[in-house]
């Protein structure tokens, strides 16, 4: 085979596996729905898009079924023209989950599941695998801020970080050497049906980890996991003793210190790179991946302070005239986690909080928990839902969260009267959330508050 033709090429996921196989030397090629920033990137790296369900038109390379491999993501409709003309002639054709899971089963995979922190934590372990003598491969949910990128090979190291995704159980495609589960709350109900299926999914997907494998969790969550023999177990957590735990935390001043108590071992005073209260729980579980997999304590010490994030997660755009930061929580816990650590580092400014939904199911599973998050912010502004995948829910739209939300100082909008919105509102700190496409107006909120600064002055 020596071709690799993916639908839904632009997604965080299949991008890193088409780049996979770009720099691997084969022939990649693909279509998404839209030309997003990822796969504006992707072209420029030698890669073929389009934006047009082709059907059997697609460029004559890709029609061999002996040397092309199909590869799609579960966001595909099974009536999408390509994938259609792909089965009905028999191509190989396979999920994401599929390719994932193959080279799990030939290398060491450190697999990163739950429902936060994903991406957080397998960009961090993979970070502070890079910056010590034991290195990494890693397929990140997001793009690192240290790396550019959302694949990292290695051409030393066996290991190989990878983000285990619960949506359409595809962290059951997995065989981990080692895994990281971070949180079991309620999610992807469209799938699951009942918080109990959620569980038994992570449950099921604990029994994957190979024998003689390890399995790292968040203590007081959730979880009976199903266990092969000789896997061994460890908590972590950021607020109680475990046996990997964050001690001494102390925050302000933009800057976040913590000591990590490793199995009885002290490290003190780590500089926590993104100085987020979240991140110490997430940094804990990474580092207790990297230390058992045989990261020094300076090395963690080093890589801890430069590690600088990931593209949408808590990332700062504006220092000044106005504090500008984009965040990806689209979950109410998440929301509530980063809102919180807004108003814990920003203590004496007003922060103003943007709020795209994403998906209409989600949306009506947790319209209340969402309301709630989001009264945390000094002041709310909420636009429609970003539907992805999914049709239109009667009486489901982003009107159900916001009537649900206490705090008087909140508007309704779309995001094309954003900006005009945000013209009239008077606040030091800017935050806009979510999964959706609300990250594509952060160019235009940029030059808009540099804009408007400069005009007042």
């Amino acid at each position: 085979m020596t071709n690799y033709y993916f639908l839904g090429i632009g997604g965080i996921g299949m991008s890193a596996i088409a780049r996979y196989f770009r720099q691997r030397g084969f022939e990649v090629g693909g279509y998404d729905r839209v030309c997003s920033r990822l796969c504006t990137e992707l072209q420029a790296e030698g890669i073929d898009i389009h934006y047009d369900d082709l059907g059997s038109d697609i460029d004559a390379k890709f029609k061999d079924p002996q040397k092309t491999v199909v590869v799609y993501t579960p966001a595909i409709p099974p009536e999408h023209k390509e994938l259609c003309f792909f089965r009905e002639n028999n191509f190989r054709v396979y999920k994401r989950s599929e390719i994932l899971g193959e080279i799990t089963k030939s290398e060491r995979g450190l697999c990163v599941a739950g429902t936060h922190g994903k991406t957080t934590i397998s960009s961090m372990i993979a970070h502070l695998l890079r910056q010590s003598s034991v290195d990494c491969n890693a397929f990140l949910g997001g793009i690192s801020l240290n790396y550019n990128s959302n694949l990292l090979l290695s051409d030393r190291s066996d290991l190989v970080v990878i983000e285990a995704d619960e949506y359409d159980r595809s962290f059951h495609r997995l065989s981990p050497f080692m895994a990281v589960v971070s949180s079991t709350d309620a999610d992807h109900l469209d799938i699951y049906h009942t918080h109990e299926g959620y569980i038994e999914a992570f449950e099921h997907f604990c029994g994957l980890i190979k024998e003689g494998g390890t399995l790292i969790y968040k203590k007081g969550i959730t979880l009976s996991p199903h266990l092969q023999r000789n896997v061994k177990t460890y908590t972590y957590s950021a607020s109680e003793n475990a046996d990997f735990y964050a001690d001494n935390i102390r925050i302000g001043n933009g800057k976040l210190l913590f000591d990590a108590v490793l199995l009885g071992k002290r490290i003190a005073d780590l500089d926590l790179g993104v100085p987020v209260l979240v991140n110490v729980e997430n940094a804990i579980a990474a580092i207790a991946v990297a230390w058992l997999n045989g990261a020094t304590a300076d090395e963690l010490r080093a890589a801890i302070a430069s590690y600088k994030g990931v593209r949408r997660r808590f990332e700062q755009h504006l220092s000044e005239p106005k504090i500008y930061i984009d965040d990806y929580a689209h979950h109410p816990k998440e929301l509530a986690s980063s809102i919180r650590s807004l108003k814990l580092l920003y203590a004496d400014k007003k922060v103003l909080g943007v709020f795209q939904p994403h998906l209409y199911s989600r949306t009506a599973d947790f319209c209340d928990e969402f309301a709630q998050a989001l009264s945390l912010l000094d002041e709310i502004v909420l636009v429609e839902i970003y539907p992805a995948r999914e049709e239109p829910i009667p009486g489901v739209s982003s009107q159900i969260i916001f009537d649900r939300i206490t705090n008087p100082n909140k508007t309704l909008t779309t995001k094309a009267k954003l900006l005009d919105v945000l013209g009239d509102k008077r606040f030091d700190v800017l935050v806009t959330l979510g999964a959706g496409d609300i990250d594509m107006y952060v160019p235009r909120i940029k030059e808009f508050l540099t804009n408007q600064y400069k005009t007042k002055n």
